[in-house]
C-alpha cells in the first residue's frame, strides 16, 4: 500500500493587470477551484475506508458510565444529511476534475465510494435524495425530490455494475495515481466493488426483486465475478504515524466508556480469544493476577440499568475497559470498508439460503479463519492467541461450530454472530443492521424503548425542502408519520 499523504493545494496565482476582471482580482490563490482527481482520491478514500465508534453503543458494544447515552438506550430522534455536504460533494468534485482532465479511470471509484454513501444513508432513513441530489451548483436545483428506496437500491447496484465494467475494459495505460487503498491495481478494486454488491444484494433478502432485478439471479451472477480471495484484498486503510495518518482513536479519551456485557458475555461464552484483544481484564481481576487468556477476567455492564448502576461497579473494579492498544497505537490496525472474512460470511449465509451452489460450512470456516489472521498480523501484542490453531480449536467450540446438525436458521444465526462480534471498530452501524434484517444477534433493550428502525428526517429538511420531505413521509409511511419506529421499504416482506 503506498503511504497516505494529507494533500495542501497551493496554485500559484498569475501576474494581476489593472485589466483583470474584478472576480479574477478576489480569487484565492490558495483555496484552488481546479485540482487533479488524483490529490483528491486519497481523501474520498479516508472518508470512505476509515471506522471508529459510530453504532457501538446501539451495537450493544460499549456503554457509557458517565451520563445517559442515547443510542445505548435506542432513544435517537432526527438524523444526519452532513454526507451530502461532505464526502458525497468531496466526490462530486472528483468526478468532475475527472473528465475535466480526461482521466476517466476515476470513474469507476467515484460510482463505487459513491454507492456505498448512498447505501449508508439510505438504509438510515428510507426515501433519500439520490437522482436529484447535489445538483444545486450544477443546475441550480437546491430542493430534490427524494427517490424511493428501492430507486436507491437499484440505483446503486446499477452503479457499482457499471464502476466493475468501466474499470475491467480500463486500458493498462490508464494508472490510478493517488491511490492509498490498493496502490492502483484495478483488479483489487474490482474484486472490492463486487463483494460489496454481494453484500448490498444481500441486505434485500427480503425482497425478490428491486427495480426489475432478480435479487436471488442478481447474487449467483456477480458471485462469478471477481471477487477478494484472502486478506490480502481487504478494502482496507492503513495508518502511519504522521499527523492527519494516525488511527482514528489514537490519544482518544475514554472517560466513562466501558464494556457492554451483552458482547462480552457472547464472546466469553464461545470461547473467542478475540475478546483479549477488545478490551482489558477487570481491575479486581487483573489485580488478583488472572491471566489475560481467562474468560473469567472480563464483564461488561448492563446496558439497559440506569448509568449510575454501571458507576458504581467501575468504581468497584467489576467492568472491563477498552483494550488500551487502540488509543495508544497510532498505526493499529487498518479499518475496513468491507474484508475478505465478510465476504466469506456473506457467501455462506447464500448458500445456506440456497441463491448459490456452495458448500456454506466451507465459506463460514474461511471466514472466522481470515479474522484470526487478520488480527494475528496487526494485534501483534495478543498475535498468540489468534493463531490458526486457535481458530481450529474455536471452531470445533459447541456454539461455534457449523455442520449438519443444525438448522438453516440455526446457521443464519452463527455467520451473523461471526460478523457482529468482529465489527469492534470495524463495522460502524452493519451489526445494528444486520439485526434489523435477521432477528440477529438481539439486542437488549427496555420495553419501552423498542429497537428502532431507522432516524428521522433532518430539521433542516422541513425548513428547506420542505414538499419534498412532506411527500417521502407520506408515500412510506402516512402523512406526519416520520418516526424512528416506522418500518421502511427493505425490511418489508
Amino acid at each position: 500500500m503506498k503511504p497516505k499523504i494529507l494533500l495542501s493545494l497551493l496554485v500559484a496565482g498569475a501576474a494581476l493587470c489593472s485589466c483583470e476582471p474584478f472576480s479574477e482580482m478576489n480569487t484565492n490563490p490558495n483555496s484552488p477551484i481546479e485540482v487533479p482527481a488524483n490529490l483528491l482520491l486519497p481523501k474520498v478514500c479516508q472518508d470512505a475506508f476509515t471506522r471508529g465508534t459510530d453504532g457501538m453503543y446501539a451495537d450493544k458494544m460499549v456503554i457509557q458510565t458517565d451520563g445517559h447515552n442515547e443510542e445505548q438506550f435506542f432513544e435517537w430522534n432526527r438524523g444526519s444529511f452532513d454526507t451530502y455536504n461532505n464526502e458525497l460533494l468531496q466526490l462530486e468534485k472528483l468526478k468532475e476534475e475527472a473528465v475535466r482532465t480526461g482521466d476517466t479511470v476515476y470513474i469507476p471509484l467515484y460510482k463505487f465510494m459513491r454507492s456505498f454513501h448512498y447505501y449508508e444513508l439510505t438504509l438510515r432513513f428510507g426515501d433519500i435524495p439520490y437522482s436529484d441530489a447535489l445538483k444545486g451548483q450544477s443546475e441550480g436545483n437546491y430542493n430534490p425530490k427524494y427517490d424511493t428506496q428501492e430507486e436507491v437500491f437499484a440505483g446503486i447496484l446499477n452503479e457499482l455494475a457499471e464502476a466493475d465494467e468501466e474499470l475491467a475494459a480500463s486500458p493498462d495505460a490508464d494508472v490510478i495515481e493517488g491511490d492509498i487503498i490498493y496502490g492502483g491495481d484495478k483488479m483489487k478494486w474490482r474484486r472490492l466493488i463486487n463483494s460489496f454488491r454481494l453484500k448490498v444484494l444481500l441486505t434485500l433478502s427480503h425482497k425478490s426483486t428491486v427495480g426489475g432485478i432478480d435479487v436471488r439471479q442478481e447474487f449467483a451472477r456477480v458471485a462469478q465475478l471477481p471477487l477478494m480471495e484472502s486478506n490480502a484484498d481487504n478494502g482496507q486503510l492503513a495508518y502511519l504515524d504522521q499527523e492527519g495518518n494516525r488511527y482514528p482513536q489514537f490519544n482518544a479519551q475514554w472517560s466513562g466508556y466501558y464494556m457492554d456485557k451483552t458482547y462480552v458475555d457472547r464472546m466469553a461464552e464461545r470461547r473467542d480469544p478475540r475478546l483479549f484483544l477488545f478490551c482489558m481484564p477487570t481491575t479486581t481481576a487483573a489485580e488478583a493476577g488472572m491471566a489475560v487468556n481467562d474468560f473469567a477476567a472480563y464483564a461488561g455492564g448492563d446496558p439497559t440499568v440506569p448509568y449510575g448502576d454501571n458507576i458504581t461497579l467501575v468504581g468497584d473494579g467489576l467492568i472491563s475497559q477498552i483494550n488500551s492498544r487502540f488509543r495508544t497505537d497510532p498505526t493499529e490496525e487498518p479499518t475496513m470498508l468491507m474484508g475478505y472474512a465478510e465476504l466469506q460470511q456473506v457467501l455462506a449465509e447464500a448458500a445456506v439460503r440456497g441463491w448459490i451452489q456452495g458448500d456454506a460450512r466451507q465459506y463460514y470456516e474461511n471466514g472466522v479463519r481470515a479474522s484470526f489472521e487478520f488480527y494475528e498480523t496487526y494485534a501483534t501484542e495478543y498475535s498468540q492467541y489468534v493463531t490458526q490453531a486457535e481458530a481450529a480449536t474455536y471452531l470445533a467450540g459447541p456454539l461455534v461450530k457449523f455442520d449438519d446438525t443444525l438448522t438453516p436458521e440455526q446457521k443464519i444465526e452463527r455467520i451473523i454472530f461471526q460478523k457482529y462480534c468482529v465489527s469492534f471498530y470495524q463495522g460502524g452501524w452493519d451489526p445494528f443492521f444486520e439485526n434489523l434484517r435477521t432477528g440477529y444477534p438481539g439486542f437488549a433493550h427496555l420495553a419501552s424503548n423498542p429497537v428502532p428502525y431507522r432516524w428521522m428526517y433532518p430539521d433542516t429538511e422541513y425548513r428547506y425542502n420542505t414538499a419534498n420531505v412532506e411527500e417521502a413521509i407520506t408515500r412510506q409511511f402516512g402523512a406526519n408519520n416520520d418516526r424512528i419506529t416506522a418500518q421502511p421499504w427493505w425490511l418489508k416482506d
